[in-house]
């Protein structure tokens, strides 16, 4: 009886280590399969073999995960005060934008459902088991622990379990180990831990390619490597870097809150003012803090990127994935069909010295062409290849076909009178079956000497990633029509075949210009070390280092992570362990994106920041992925980065402009509540002061970048905002003081008067700051502003003027002004706005400065330009 499962890994552990025997007393089973009536206890027992989803959560429980986020609580409890302090409009903008941001989030959780989905749909519909001693066709969903299945060419793979019978047993398992090339499977338990090298063992989702063989169920269900990935699919996604930076800004934000709340509240107190009066007034102020238009700007802003990258063939299923593909420093990629074609080629026809030989090529073609079972991805290469000239005058007499004992095929060939035995196979096997080799045309005896020069060259070539094969031939008598494997023998080496996968043509120049922006990559492949460091070389990245899947099954997480900094290459590492080597890189605090195109990438897809895959991917590595490029290549990537971190420098615009405004007004209006025996503006002005500031920054979403804002990966840096916030706060808090003493003491303004100036002054600051806090450059030396920002700020600055000294501004308390006074203010705002353009300088971090100051010396004129798109 087998043992009880694991939650999360399967029943046997390293199952194809156990000999075959043992297995089937475990699984209290023979080789003619179970009965009937047992098969269905078993079912009851483990549950149907599907790769079953977790039931999601429900709507509710999905709008109270996002309520925990800490800007949403504030937001929404300022909408519940404007509510019912009879600030109606507040209340329903703050509602409305919330809402949007809510259902927008929601409906993107459908994403993991279609990942189930897409597992579900991938597997064998119907599988042929021994049941009672004969072969009946069941769904795949009956199979259970101990079931026996017939396997043959174009069948998937139903369950994990070990070869029973092998007959030239042949497996595309690129799916799950990244691997092209066909993995040959045989009876024999292997020692490896490794799945990847486990050659008896079949694994679910894996199709047969060639041959028949007779499968052992192991595991069925969830408990296999598949419907552990469907299983990592449908857990909780983990945060997003916007996600942690939104929040992080949200307890800022919270914790200014309540200090300016206690402050105010404390003040009035010590003054004597009324209790519920001051506390209701510094309950407004409070909610003048929040950034309530801060989902809003992200979500027009996250949309236009889409739309923008889109353009790019970059489709986006997760907005919040566009934030952090500005923000990723790290990117981890699998190698087949990311940095490589997928494809087998054929790189290169070899005679025993090493030179391209023609007649190597033309008797591997041969060999291919004639023989008449399934041809294999070497084969099809081989075909591909350009035929030498001569080659139709062969004619095809008989054929030896290939299996697993003597790894190798022949085919007896005719040419005029001439009768050749044409050997191709395992260049060991070959060796072991050749007598001679053919040098400068004429065979010479295969002494020492010589075989060592054909192992250096195997050697040579397979370190550097490639795969061979031994072509060999043997002089037939005239009259010879038929062969036996007893013909192999006394064989002469031609030469060798070498394939590979190679590198895409512009996966250099990607890497190079990914690592100028700041982008370190990482391979993360399921291939043999040497492939990985030959490619890892071809694309300009550093392979002096590799860690294997053996030895990270050997590393705790802690031990992981401490040696992930050093090492960009890892080899024959399972799904479970690429996910692992993300999960280490999010706690050494890198934002990771991981790009792959398997059902064996799907969990490092899923755990990633951002999730990466293309158009010709696997349908469960899309359903996993927040992006999905259209051009499967890392240069449409780099265009996305670009994108991605516009994005971030435009939402960072309105954060850093929000809070630091809204900080300042506050500050100054707490102040202002305690020194003056009037209100310093009425709350209908409050109102009309927030109205405009909220639709001048309207155009944010669209505002264009510098080009150093680009460069470098974009995060959140709560240090920095609130440096920010305190020096531009402070600065605009000095002017309103400023301002406060010119209109109570050099003009002795009434309250109207008073609240006029103060109206005029902050609106004009406040907007027109605008233009300076928008880069880290002197404006006259940044980007231009998009004409929607500008034509927004300047109108919101417009309609200010007019509402308060036009005919209208008596309806909300205004009055008008002497010249001198107006004169006054513009001189106010224009000092604000010199100390503003100094002051950000020293707001904004080191890092930032100094980018900003390389950024202003002499260049190539190109390095001025706006980055537009």
């Amino acid at each position: 009886m087998p043992p009880k499962p694991s939650a999360y890994g399967p029943a046997i552990e390293a199952f194809w280590r156990e000999p075959t025997s043992s297995l089937l007393r475990s699984l209290d089973t023979q080789r003619c399969g179970l009965r009937q009536r047992e098969a269905e206890k078993r079912l009851a027992r483990f549950g149907p073999n599907l790769a079953e989803p977790s039931q999601t959560r429900s709507i509710l429980q999905k709008i109270v995960h996002r309520l925990v986020n800490p800007l949403i609580a504030i937001l929404i409890a300022a909408a519940a005060v404007s509510g019912f302090s009879g600030d109606l409009a507040s209340f329903v903008i703050i509602t409305l934008v919330v809402g949007l941001s809510l259902t927008l989030d929601i409906l993107q959780e459908h994403r993991a459902e279609l990942a189930a989905d897409a597992l579900r749909r991938s597997v064998a519909i119907q599988a042929d088991v021994i049941r009672d001693g004969a072969i009946v066709a069941l769904p795949v969903s009956e199979l259970v622990p101990g079931d026996v299945v017939e396997l043959r060419i174009g069948d998937l793979v139903p369950a994990d379990g070990v070869a029973l019978t092998a007959r030239d047993f042949q497996l595309n398992e690129a799916l799950m180990t990244g691997e092209p090339f066909p993995a040959a499977k045989t009876t024999e338990p292997c020692a490896t831990s490794l799945p990847a090298e486990a050659s008896n063992a079949l694994f679910a989702g894996t199709s047969v390619v060639g041959g028949s063989g007779v499968m052992l169920v192991v595991e069925t269900g969830r408990r296999t490597r598949f419907g552990m990935i469907s299983a990592d699919l449908l857990a909780n996604d983990p945060p997003s870097a916007l996600e942690q930076g939104v929040q992080k800004l949200g307890l800022l934000i919270l914790k200014l809150t309540l200090f300016l709340t206690l402050f105010v509240l404390l003040a009035h107190l010590m003054a004597h003012r009324p209790a519920m009066e001051s506390f209701l007034f510094a309950v407004a102020l409070a909610v003048g803090l929040t950034p309530e238009l801060l989902p809003m700007v992200m979500t027009v802003t996250l949309a236009r990127g889409a739309q923008r990258m889109a353009k790019r063939q970059v489709i986006v299923k997760r907005l919040s994935a566009i934030h952090d593909l500005g923000a990723m420093d790290t990117l981890c990629v699998d190698k087949t069909g990311t940095l490589t074609e997928a494809k087998i080629t054929l790189a290169a026809h070899l005679d025993p010295a090493g030179r391209p030989s023609n007649r190597v090529l033309e008797l591997a073609r041969l060999n291919s062409a004639f023989q008449t079972g399934i041809h294999s991805p070497l084969d099809e290469a081989l075909l591909a290849a350009d035929s030498p000239p001569g080659s139709s005058a062969w004619t095809r007499l008989a054929e030896i076909p290939f299996d697993y004992e003597r790894r190798c095929l022949s085919v007896l060939a005719a040419r005029d009178n001439d009768r050749f035995l044409i050997v191709k196979g395992a260049p060991e096997a070959i060796m072991a079956r050749a007598v001679a080799v053919e040098v400068d045309g004429l065979a010479r005896p295969l002494d020492h000497s010589h075989r060592a020069q054909l192992v250096r060259l195997e050697d040579d070539h397979a370190r550097q990633g490639f795969r061979l094969l031994g072509v060999a031939i043997r002089n037939m008598a005239p009259d010879r029509v038929n062969v036996t494997t007893e013909d192999e023998s006394v064989l002469t080496v031609v030469g060798f075949c070498a394939f590979a996968d190679p590198p895409k043509r512009d996966a250099a120049d990607s890497v190079r210009d990914l690592k100028a922006r700041g982008v370190g990559i990482k391979v993360l492949s399921g291939d043999h070390a040497a492939v990985v460091a030959h490619v890892a070389d071809a694309v300009g990245l550093p392979s002096g280092r590799i860690l294997t899947g053996g030895e990270i099954a050997d590393l705790s997480d802690q031990a992981l992570a401490a040696q992930i900094e050093d090492v960009d290459l890892f080899a024959r590492i399972d799904p479970e362990q690429k996910r692992r080597i993300i999960r280490a890189l999010r706690q050494r605090g890198h934002v990771v994106g991981f790009m792959g195109d398997g059902v064996n990438d799907a969990p490092a897809i899923h755990a990633a920041h951002v999730g990466i895959s293309v158009a010709g991917a696997t349908e469960v590595a899309r359903a996993a992925a927040d992006m999905i490029l259209l051009a499967p290549d890392l240069s449409v990537l780099g265009a996305g980065v670009i994108e991605g971190r516009r994005t971030f420098a435009n939402i960072s615009k309105y954060v850093r402009m929000g809070t630091s405004s809204n900080f300042g007004n506050m500050l100054s209006m707490a102040l202002a509540s305690i020194a003056l025996p009037f209100l310093p503006l009425l709350p209908l002005q409050i109102l009309l002061n927030n109205l405009l500031y909220d639709l001048s920054e309207i155009g944010i979403p669209f505002d264009e970048i510098d080009e150093e804002d680009a460069e470098r990966p974009q995060s959140w840096n709560m240090a920095d905002i609130l440096r920010f916030t305190f020096v531009m706060g402070s600065i605009s808090s000095l002017f309103d003081v400023a301002t406060f003493t010119i209109l109570l003491k050099v003009f002795h303004t009434d309250a109207a008067a008073f609240q006029t100036g103060w109206f005029l002054e902050s609106i004009a600051t406040q907007i027109l700051v605008i233009f300076l806090i928008r880069t880290r450059r002197p404006p006259w030396r940044a980007s231009r502003p998009h004409r929607i920002l500008a034509l927004g700020s300047l109108g919101a600055l417009a309609s200010g003027i007019f509402l308060a000294l036009g005919p209208a501004g008596s309806l909300f308390g205004f009055a008008g002004l002497p010249p001198m006074l107006l004169g006054a203010i513009t001189l106010i705002t224009i000092s604000y706005l010199a100390m503003a353009e100094a002051g950000k300088h020293l707001a904004l971090p080191v890092a930032a400065r100094e980018r900003n100051r390389d950024a202003l010396r002499p260049q190539h004129p190109a390095s001025d330009a706006a980055v537009n798109g």
